[in-house]
């Protein structure tokens, strides 16, 4: 299997390398005990240019279940690359600590990151892409399905940096992905154009399109905000566009899907109603949990 050097997008990953990641971290899930120790004496730093619940909690309880240490570091610093460039940023945080964990508004901060430092770095979070929640998602996706290269999953709404790391994902283990957006809210054209070439070589398929049609017969469907973080559009305007493209029980029966997921925060009422939310049928919980899970294992195989 091929060494990572960092978790920057799930594009640089081949099969054997998520498909481990995920195994490695079911195990840990079922025994944490036997990695108490599998990072003592390693520190990471964590940068936060926007807020977070579930990504700062879950990385640092995360880390020190297997004696690690995490640094915080928050946007009261001000955006990476004001005060000082992000390639000397980088060289001095790895003066210091083993990795660097970053929630960034531009990709190319984590790419400054990795060049312009010595130690590897985690994107949690940029406009592109969010491979730790693809990983956490696709592990609840396994604990239900089993082998996740045989998972149709669909996703619903907004294009965004969640949708692109799914599609990936499932691209490069073989899997289905349907994704249906209302139109002038796709997903990015070259992100498409990646996972087709990666699908070619290893028989995934993916649907583009936005009709609610194509939702029939797929295993999982997973939903996001309508409007991404900082987004100023106005409510009245968005629901105009998206109130069709809302999850709900009639949904869920008419498509045969046997599972609901969302990344969270949800708004309740908007994007899924909170019968389906708070349903039996509700993976949101399991996602949650399986971020520290999954962000656990990449750690354990970045800084071992």
């Amino acid at each position: 299997m091929k060494p990572l050097n960092h978790l920057l997008t799930l594009k640089d990953l081949d099969k054997e390398q998520i498909l481990h990641l995920l195994d490695q971290a079911a195990k840990i899930k079922a025994a944490p005990q036997d990695y108490a120790n599998a990072l003592r004496g390693k520190s990471v730093v964590m940068l936060f240019e926007k807020p977070s619940l579930r990504t700062r909690v879950s990385f640092d309880i995360g880390l020190n279940k297997m004696g690690g240490h995490a640094v915080y570091l928050d946007q009261q610093n001000g955006e990476l690359g004001a005060r000082e460039t992000v390639k000397d940023f980088g060289a001095n945080i790895s003066c210091w600590a083993d990795g660097i964990v970053a929630r960034v508004f531009k990709q190319s901060t984590l790419e400054q990151l990795a060049t312009g430092g010595s130690i590897p770095v985690i994107n949690a979070l940029s406009d592109l892409y969010h491979p730790c929640q693809a990983l956490a998602d696709f592990l609840a996706l396994q604990e239900k399905l089993g082998d996740p290269s045989k998972v149709k999953l669909a996703y619903v709404g907004d294009g965004n940096n969640v949708t692109h790391s799914l599609m990936l994902l499932a691209a490069q283990i073989g899997a289905e992905m349907v994704v249906v957006c209302p139109p002038g809210y796709n997903v990015d054209g070259q992100v498409v154009v990646d996972c087709q070439a990666i699908n070619a070589r290893t028989g995934g398929k993916l649907t583009i399109s936005s009709e609610l049609s194509a939702l029939n017969g797929v295993d999982a469907i997973y939903a996001d905000t309508w409007v991404s973080m900082g987004d100023s559009t106005p409510l009245d305007q968005i629901k105009a566009v998206f109130s069709s493209y809302q999850i709900n029980a009639e949904l869920m029966a008419n498509t045969g899907a046997k599972f609901f997921m969302h990344c969270q925060p949800a708004h309740r009422e908007y994007e899924v109603t909170s019968e389906v939310l708070d349903g039996e049928q509700s993976l949101i919980l399991p996602q949650a949990e399986n971020r520290m899970w999954a962000q656990n294992s990449v750690m354990l195989e970045l800084l071992k």
